[in-house]
């Protein structure tokens, strides 16, 4: 069973540069994490690991034309790891500013010597809340770049299959290694809607069985997080398509067709979207119809005991005002005034009445069907 929703949004403030400033600066964010490097060296036949810790050494460590490198950057603290990339891979500084704002947009965009791109990875933490990561890539002839602000490990699988050599993913090339890190990324989303739409399941049946405010609360958290994921798969199809149409040397042509299922999964998540976000919006509109109904059941049975009591507090009202017949003084009798003050049995009488005008009234209201 699904874990329920919390009712809070998982607000991320992004650092935007002041109007007017120049492009092409680096931001390192107060908060950011030291640079770990990890560099996994790959051919058909062999693998290796290798965590750099001297920064200068990075290009010595992925020269030789002959290995295909995978260079894992997590964690921005360091104007020298930026500085190395503009100066020995001739990375442009437009680049690296998209690389640190981590705000962007899925895009991928062609250079001379590489190509970037950008995708977002989506996954749910501990408290089932939405976290939103930017990953970019640079891909060259035999390296491939990531860029990740957090330490988070989304890409164990590709890490696993880099090292027992499954499938195409040590022969297919650094742009099959780029295709396989989105790939993963956009199944994400698959479990992630995955996990919204069981929610919605036992949403629905809650609102069936009890419906509560709850209801609307976690219904309104899964809406907006659809809302962001359906911001990001349009230009993650986007971004699939450019690269399926670019003629550039650095996308081998075997890749473009697993491209291709990549692009297909985009459009069946955003038709995945576009269905789940029908479904919480018909849930809300439901639960208030039904709290709606709710009250018009409770006013309803208010308005049929209020009907009752009306003509009873009338008579009770009349008898209320005890004008009497005869004046306790000279014994005068008064005129038009309560002949029934003093009358024998009263009381009963009144009551009795009113017991009947009640019982009249309940048959009344049954038979036009008010109670049912």
């Amino acid at each position: 069973m699904a874990k329920q929703t919390r009712h809070h949004h998982k607000k991320r403030n992004y650092a935007l540069p002041m109007p007017g400033a120049s492009p092409g600066l680096v931001h390192i964010d107060e908060s950011s994490l030291t640079p770990i490097i990890n560099i996994y060296t790959y051919k058909a036949d062999d693998y290796k690991v290798e965590t750099l810790t001297n920064l200068s050494l990075l290009k010595a460590k992925i020269s030789d034309t002959n290995l295909n490198y995978w260079v894992e950057i997590k964690g921005f603290k360091s104007v020298e790891l930026f500085h190395i990339l503009s100066k020995d891979f001739e990375v442009s500084k437009l680049v690296l500013e998209d690389i640190t704002r981590t705000y962007q947009r899925p895009k991928f965009e062609e250079y001379k010597h590489y190509n970037f791109a950008i995708s977002r990875m989506l996954f749910l933490d501990s408290h089932q809340n939405l976290t939103n990561e930017q990953l970019s890539f640079i891909l060259t002839k035999n390296i491939l770049f990531t860029f990740q602000q957090s330490y988070e490990d989304c890409l164990a699988p590709i890490k696993q299959r880099l090292e027992i050599g499954q499938g195409n993913i040590r022969i297919g090339g650094s742009s099959y290694l780029m295709y396989a890190l989105m790939d993963i990324i956009v199944d994400e989303y698959f479990s992630v809607l995955s996990n919204w739409g069981d929610q919605l399941d036992e949403i629905e049946n809650k609102l069936f069985d009890k419906p509560n405010k709850t209801i609307m609360f976690d219904t309104q958290v899964i809406k907006r997080n659809l809302i962001t994921l359906r911001r990001i798969a349009w230009p993650e199809r986007d971004k699939m398509n450019d690269i399926l149409r670019t003629d550039n040397h650095l996308i081998d042509e075997a890749t473009k067709m697993y491209i291709r299922d990549a692009y297909d999964h985009c459009i069946q998540i955003i038709d995945m979207v576009e269905s789940m976000k029908e479904i919480s919006a018909s849930i809300i509109d439901m639960y208030l119809s039904i709290i709606s109904n709710r009250m018009n059941e409770i006013m309803k049975v208010l308005t049929i005991i209020s009907s009752i009591f009306i003509p009873l507090t009338f008579i009770a009202g009349i008898y209320g005002m005890n004008f009497s017949r005869v004046d306790p003084i000279s014994g005068k009798i008064l005129p038009q005034n309560m002949p029934e003050l003093y009358q024998a049995n009263g009381y009963l009488y009144t009551m009795l009445v009113m017991g009947a005008i009640a019982v009249a009234q309940i048959i009344y209201f049954w038979r036009k069907g008010w109670f049912k």
